[in-house]
């Protein structure tokens, strides 16, 4: 019984570790700018509030990052990944045409 709750203390320990170097990591990549080639081609810009509706008419009011299917960032961080952009992190209030209901 000893053993198997040592296990489980240090295999817990490990988990957290590894949550906190991974969060460290999204927090040290780079962030995804509106003239990158893959912003570019999906319409990406920092701030939502500044899309053009003419150009992008799939836009709704109250479409952000943060709020989309494939934003990979907490509640209340300003960046956070994306599945369609690898490392590079979006803006939580940023927009692009992939914008997903989440």
């Amino acid at each position: 019984m000893q053993a198997s709750r040592r296990s489980f203390l240090i295999l817990s320990a490990g988990m957290v570790s590894s949550l906190a170097l991974s969060r460290a990591a999204i927090a040290d990549a780079p962030k995804l700018t509106e003239d990158d080639p893959a912003a570019q081609k999906l319409g990406y810009r920092l701030d939502a509030a500044k899309v053009d509706r003419a150009k992008f008419p799939s836009w709704a009011a109250g479409q952000t990052c943060s709020n989309c299917s494939l934003f990979q960032g907490g509640a209340s961080d300003p960046y956070g990944g994306c599945a369609l952009f690898g490392p590079k992190q979006v803006a939580a209030r940023g927009w692009c045409t992939s914008w997903t209901n989440s």
